[in-house]
């Protein structure tokens, strides 16, 4: 696996090397229950603090960061605001239909509560009208969400505008800001975010939810009152010092990373010209390039190719055996789609890997 060329950044991210070792210690001798009172509690509950604080960093002032299991939790518990807007009026939920399942889904769910959801449209670049969109939020809105960055085509929306609307209606706005977080600079209008440590060179097993302050948000875990009773539960230290290194990182490294990721693109957008980019070709992140090539085979692709990790669409939902919504919504028919894939290029890639993953892939392309 040492010869493996990993193209895979949107599904997840390589440990950074700083991560790993920020964490050791809270793997091993440092073992104390943050929420403990003796010396080796406090210890590690100054640690889980100022790694709350480096993820905060990278958010809007006035809010506060609560810790996850996953951004998937993150994102469940930011659509519990809407519970209490049903009871004054409010039950409708607006998103674009090209959100991550973790939001669409839930969404969807919260139909069967009662609520009227509304997966709004795109146009064939992936990104939404915003004239279009006004005419939906109305004063029956409780929630509005937005990706700041689509993780299968890389998409970028204009989440400041979203924002406003859903202001100017009296709705609460809820980012999902997973592949944008140190990547894309967070608008400072939202009212609340959800993030994965794995997704910025971190541990898995941790999220974060940013909310603004004055938003309510009603607790999903009941228990112990840790989280300021949002989510009860023993927080790990390991992972929060994880999460809070990875996030110090992206602050530090932000434009080296910017320069490299999109030097990276630019080289693969060269080595595969004769492929056409599904979505905006401009209004995205440069670290993902989503393609398609005419009468292509993917599975055949995927099996033929396998000293290159790349994707045919996103691992969250890969196991579902759906075909991909996002490519769906831009208008894409079956074939389109089932001849798409996804790039993904990150910190750790060189620019000799892209090329060398571009010459495998179009010449298993071609063969077929």
């Amino acid at each position: 696996m040492n010869d493996l060329i990993y193209l895979d950044n949107q599904a997840t991210t390589p440990l950074a090397p700083e991560v790993f070792d920020a964490m050791a210690p809270w793997l091993g001798h440092d073992f104390g229950n943050p929420h403990s009172p003796h010396i080796m509690g406090r210890k590690a509950f100054a640690a889980v603090e100022l790694a709350r604080e480096q993820v905060a960093t990278l958010f809007p002032d006035g809010g506060q960061v609560y810790f996850t299991g996953t951004a998937t939790e993150a994102l469940n518990m930011a659509f519990g605001v809407v519970r209490g807007m049903q009871e004054t009026g409010r039950n409708r939920i607006v998103l674009p239909d090209t959100e991550h399942a973790a939001v669409r889904d839930t969404a969807l769910w919260y139909r069967s509560q009662g609520f009227d959801v509304l997966l709004h449209p795109v146009r064939e670049d992936g990104r939404v009208s915003l004239d279009d969109l006004v005419k939906v939020i109305d004063q029956k809105t409780a929630l509005v969400a937005s990706m700041l960055v689509n993780n299968e085509i890389g998409v970028i929306q204009p989440v400041r505008e979203i924002a406003d609307l859903a202001r100017q209606a009296g709705a609460v706005s809820l980012c999902d800001a997973v592949q944008g977080y140190g990547r894309v600079d967070i608008p400072d209008n939202i009212d609340m975010a959800a993030i994965s440590g794995h997704k910025i060179y971190g541990p898995k097993g941790v999220g974060a939810l940013w909310v603004r302050d004055g938003i309510d948000v009603p607790p999903l875990i009941h228990g112990g009152g840790q989280e300021g009773g949002l989510r009860s539960g023993t927080l790990s230290p390991a992972l929060c010092v994880g999460m809070g290194k990875a996030a110090s990182l992206c602050a530090i490294r932000a434009d080296a990373d910017r320069e490299h990721i999109s030097a990276l693109a630019a080289r693969a957008r060269a080595c595969f010209s004769d492929w056409t980019i599904n979505g905006s070709a401009e209004e995205r992140y440069p670290g993902n390039l989503n393609i398609r090539r005419e009468g292509l085979d993917v599975a055949r692709l995927m099996s033929d190719v396998r000293s290159v990790a790349f994707s045919a669409g996103s691992a969250c939902a890969s196991g579902s055996g759906r075909p991909s919504h996002v490519l769906a919504a831009l208008g894409l028919e079956r074939d389109q789609i089932k001849s798409s894939i996804r790039l993904g290029f990150g910190r750790y890639n060189s620019l000799e890997e892209i090329e060398s993953a571009a010459r495998t892939i179009n010449e298993a392309a071609e063969a077929q």
